[in-house]
């Protein structure tokens, strides 16, 4: 096993911990803003799982499927600033 196999491996197991953190903030939230955030989060940590599966596999394609992602995660979150923006409907 090299050394890149084991950072690689160490990134792997880093991000797996910080989506299952994310995931727990979605969850239990308390508030929308916070959900909303955890759900961010947990765009840009698949974004970058995405990213070490193609460094580690050499499956460039896949890029797109990040990309595509990411934007997505983007426009949700102008969406929901937008939201936010004209105060309707909150009751935290």
């Amino acid at each position: 096993m090299s050394a890149f196999d084991f950072i690689l491996g160490l990134v792997f197991v880093i991000l797996s911990l910080a989506l299952l953190m994310a995931f727990v903030r979605l969850v239990r939230g308390p508030t929308l803003p916070d959900r909303v955030v955890a759900l961010e989060l947990l765009a840009s940590l698949t974004v970058g799982f995405i990213a070490a599966h193609v460094v580690w596999y050499g499956r460039a394609p896949l890029l797109d499927v990040a990309m595509v992602l990411a934007l997505t995660a983007f426009l949700a979150a102008v969406g929901f600033a937008r939201y936010l923006e004209r105060g309707e409907g909150r009751d935290d």
